[in-house]
């Protein structure tokens, strides 16, 4: 149903559908026939992914059936030395089921992002998330908030693929320059909390997903990896574009992530 969803939205959705189509041609060199595969399969994937999070609360009793975790133990060590994590992910998959999977094995995750123009919405995202354990925190990085989080050897989930206008980092994603927030990354350096890489994707694209979550980034020589900025948003965004050029169907393609340094986008 939900992906019958997401291609009624696509037929009615003309500019928005031939811009992500040109976006998906010029970023990954692709086909225009394999830009349209792409872009179709993007509308299907997250129609499904709306009614997998509204069914969220019911499903979160019995998750571990729709989700499979692999390398949750490096979230575990990362708490052990008491001062939280960042779990550094992407608008890629189903990324409320991978804070959800992760409150499922004890682990206390906290989510920014909440705030949308219509209040309502709002709330129901918060509910949706407090069904599966997982406390919304305000759209945005709200600093004293985050700062709590983390002091309390909690897990602040960020998602780090959009467009950061002047506050960001200029560096290369997918191969063309974009603003990238850095802000997560100054808050783990000034904190000492460990980042873990971590993405979750649709298994041959049904409703089984795997999350994976990778050891903690690491700065050059040894050194804090928010140290050096450039690297750290280089390193970030090397990462998530590997995560997109595996699964270019289940990325949000219809958002501008190039807007400040390509316009046409």
């Amino acid at each position: 149903m939900g992906g019958g969803i997401g291609r009624i939205v696509e037929f009615f959705s003309g500019r928005r559908v031939l811009k992500a189509r040109s976006r998906v041609t010029r970023i990954l060199g692709s086909s225009e026939k394999r830009s349209r595969e792409i872009i179709s399969g993007v509308y299907r994937h997250f129609g499904m992914a709306l009614v997998e999070f509204i069914r969220l609360p019911k499903i979160y009793p019995e998750l571990e059936k729709f989700v499979t975790v692999r390398g949750e133990e490096h979230i575990f060590k990362a708490l052990e030395r008491g001062k939280g994590a960042i779990f550094l992910s992407a608008h890629i998959g189903c990324w409320e089921y991978g804070a959800a999977a992760c409150s499922k094995l004890g682990i206390p995750m906290n989510a920014i992002g909440t705030e949308q123009r219509d209040d309502r919405i709002t709330q129901t995202i918060a509910d949706l998330r407090a069904g599966a354990n997982v406390k919304p925190m305000g759209k945005g990085l709200d600093l004293r908030a985050a700062i709590e989080c983390l002091r309390r050897n909690e897990v602040l989930a960020v998602l780090l693929d959009q467009d950061a206008r002047d506050a960001g980092v200029m560096s290369p994603f997918l191969g063309h320059l974009a603003s990238t927030p850095v802000g997560p990354v100054k808050l783990a350096n000034k904190i000492g909390s460990a980042i873990l890489p971590a993405h979750i994707t649709r298994d041959d694209g049904g409703t089984h997903m795997t999350l994976v979550i990778d050891p903690p980034l690491e700065g050059r020589d040894g050194r804090p990896f928010g140290e050096d900025l450039q690297y750290a948003a280089d390193k970030c965004n090397e990462m998530i574009s590997g995560w997109i050029r595996e699964n270019p169907e289940q990325w949000m393609w219809v958002y501008p992530r190039w807007e400040s340094t390509l316009n046409d986008f």
